[in-house]
């Protein structure tokens, strides 16, 4: 691989990364309602998500999904009921209130165990047929045919989760230091709803993904 492709995928993979997608929601979510260091749970799990569905697309596998009508729809069935499942547990999601802090009551969302999150986040992407379109639409353009496969596609993989990781925990943050605006349980049940129904919004237009027109 040369530095020239290098750079090129570099490139692409900071626009996808920083377009709006199932996993930044995910990430502003989360960031907002548990905060940056309790969201990097999560945003680990969209990495190995990420990681498998790369390489899935590496190995040609992708391409077989691609090319089967049923193996594709199914992943894209299951993709789109579980991001409606998040958005609706999301949306549903009960309030607690806090009486532990000095002159004020504070309104938290219960926050989820470590694993919990990690899966959410690895089946949150896991589970996009937008992004297996994308892997094997895309991925083979940055691959030489004449090199070894796995030394290019850890090279592709660490520089694509590099990335993500950097942008994901920046829409946390973004998200999280709109915290002190979300201070009563009313807000913070319009946060939970937004977010859900944003959530819920992204998995039903995944029933409306088409496989590539050459598949």
């Amino acid at each position: 691989m040369t530095f020239t492709t290098w750079i090129t995928f570099f490139v692409a993979a900071c626009i996808i990364a920083v377009s709006p997608g199932s996993g930044a929601v995910l990430s502003m979510s989360h960031g907002l309602s548990y905060g940056v260091k309790k969201t990097t749970g999560t945003i680990l799990g969209l990495q190995a998500g990420l990681m498998l569905v790369l390489f899935i697309a590496g190995a040609g596998v992708g391409s077989i999904l691609l090319a089967s009508e049923v193996a594709f729809s199914i992943v894209k069935v299951i993709g789109a009921l579980y991001l409606i499942y998040l958005g609706f547990s999301q949306w549903r999601a009960k309030i607690d209130v806090r009486h532990d802090v000095p002159e004020q009551t504070a309104p938290h969302t219960a926050v989820p165990t470590l694993g919990k999150r990690f899966l959410i986040g690895f089946l949150t992407n896991a589970t996009n047929p937008k992004g297996i379109i994308f892997m094997v639409a895309v991925l083979p353009q940055f691959i030489t045919h004449n090199a070894p496969l796995l030394p290019q596609l850890l090279i592709l993989a660490a520089t694509m989760c590099t990335i993500d990781l950097v942008v994901m925990h920046s829409y946390a943050f973004a998200a999280s230091s709109m915290q002190r605006y979300f201070r009563d349980a009313r807000a913070m049940k319009k946060q939970n709803r937004f977010f859900g129904g944003v959530l819920i919004a992204v998995g039903t237009a995944l029933f409306f993904v088409k496989r590539s027109p050459s598949a």
